[in-house]
């Protein structure tokens, strides 16, 4: 998720990025679409994969990265 915002926000564009990837569990393939918004999208229509999305307070982040904050 964080990929594709930290190059957003250094390039001064908007991204998008597909990652293509598989279930642990049943194998299944999985195509995610991740924006440099931190919006998130899955092109298999039946699929509901689980997505860490860290919510961050921008206006008030004073730490030196994200990782300390948490």
């Amino acid at each position: 998720m964080a990929a594709p915002f930290v190059q957003g926000q250094l390039r001064n564009e908007q991204l998008s990025v597909e990652i293509g990837t598989a279930c642990a569990h049943c194998e299944r393939q999985l195509h995610l679409t991740v924006s440099s918004e931190m919006q998130w999208g899955v092109r298999e229509q039946d699929a509901e994969p689980l997505v860490f999305e860290p919510e961050v307070d921008w206006a008030h982040f004073t730490k030196p990265t994200i990782i300390d904050d948490y």
